[in-house]
């Protein structure tokens, strides 16, 4: 995620803070400064990295149950709306995708458990309704936080937790594309509803929670749909089959050549024996030319390690690997591993238009 740096590392997963999560810092600095002076303010901002202590080990108990049936958790990112786990993919077995939903709220009733019984936290109604009061316990105020969190995941506005679930239980009738649909349009709905909620009361962490649920659910959405349609069409017939290569020994200045004489926006570095070695992207050669000049070679910039598939495979293998974000691109090569096309997200993008066309006409 872009303007997200690191903080931490935890069990093979980044833990990273959006530059926006520090606006939400200034903003509860400012509201509790006004209202109690430097203390308060202090005070304000301790209570919410507390919150979002709490939000991190949230995303970590998705992270270790999707760990739990093979799936890596490269990143949490921080952001001031709560916290994203970055999974490579969803379980697709329904049972697998509830116990990884279900994992993060888990662990915020955990949290709650320990601070009422372990450290004599309280918990009532009048307390939830005055959760920005320093006057109340420190210890109470972030139990009840995280019985809200629980509470509010759970809402079945896809592809919040309680979604997720939502999802995995009409995918055992409907199958899941159709489940993803049917849930994706629920959390539109009530997002349309937070939005709503959000501009009366004029709390705009709702209003910004809205956005992301309805653009979360629609994005989602496509992508399953995407993979679906991926599972029935061969590589070769989304693959890019004109395009310009560099050699082990072209430099930068050979690739901004190419650039500006063709439309290409990446490209692939082959050996003498038409092996890929790796792919150098327009951004990549940029930055390399502003860093250490245009005689620079492409091997020092370029991507390694790029997935190649066969021809003849099928595309949902490939676009599970464009979609984890490890690469730029997709190699495609034939029996004797020469490349002979590659794969972007772009042209995928562009396949999908053209099917969805040929089958709305």
């Amino acid at each position: 995620m872009q303007w997200s740096f690191p903080i931490a590392r935890v069990a093979g997963t980044d833990i990273r803070v959006h530059v926006t999560f520090f606006l939400l810092l200034a903003w509860f600095a400012i509201i509790h400064f006004q209202a109690g002076g430097q203390a308060a303010a202090i005070e304000g901002v301790i209570f919410i990295i507390a919150i979002f202590a709490c939000v991190v080990l949230h995303e970590l108990g998705h992270a270790l149950a999707a760990r739990r049936y093979g799936i890596a958790t490269p990143r949490i990112t921080l952001l001031p709306i709560g916290g994203v786990a970055e999974l490579e993919r969803m379980p697709e077995k329904p049972s697998q995708e509830i116990v990884v939903a279900l994992a993060g709220p888990l662990v915020n009733v955990i949290i709650a458990a320990i601070l009422i019984y372990g450290f004599g936290a309280t918990l009532n109604a009048e307390l939830l309704a005055t959760l920005e009061n320093p006057a109340r316990s420190f210890l109470s105020r972030l139990a009840a936080v995280n019985i809200v969190l629980v509470v509010f995941n759970l809402i079945p506005a896809f592809p919040m937790d309680g979604g997720r679930v939502l999802r995995a239980l009409l995918s055992i009738p409907y199958g899941r594309v159709r489940a993803t649909d049917i849930a994706a349009r629920t959390g539109q709905v009530l997002a349309f509803f937070f939005g709503f909620l959000g501009l009366v009361s004029g709390n705009v962490l709702l209003v910004f929670v809205a956005i992301f649920v309805y653009l979360a659910a629609s994005g989602e959405a496509m992508a399953v749909t995407l993979q679906d349609i991926a599972r029935s069409v061969r590589v070769r017939d989304a693959m890019i089959t004109r395009f310009e290569t560099l050699g082990p020994r072209s430099t930068l200045a050979d690739a901004a050549d190419l650039l500006l004489a063709t439309a290409q926006h990446e490209f692939p570095v082959v050996d003498g024996s038409g092996s890929l070695r790796g792919v150098l992207t327009r951004e990549d050669m940029v930055a390399g030319i502003a860093r250490s000049g245009r005689e620079t070679p492409v091997m020092e910039v370029m991507a390694r390690d790029v997935p190649v598939v066969r021809a003849d495979g099928m595309l949902d293998q490939a676009l599970k690997s464009l979609q984890s974000g490890r690469a730029p691109v997709i190699g495609v090569a034939d029996a004797g591993g020469r490349l002979v096309g590659y794969i972007n997200r772009e042209n995928i993008g562009e396949l999908m238009m053209v099917r969805s066309a040929v089958e709305g006409g």
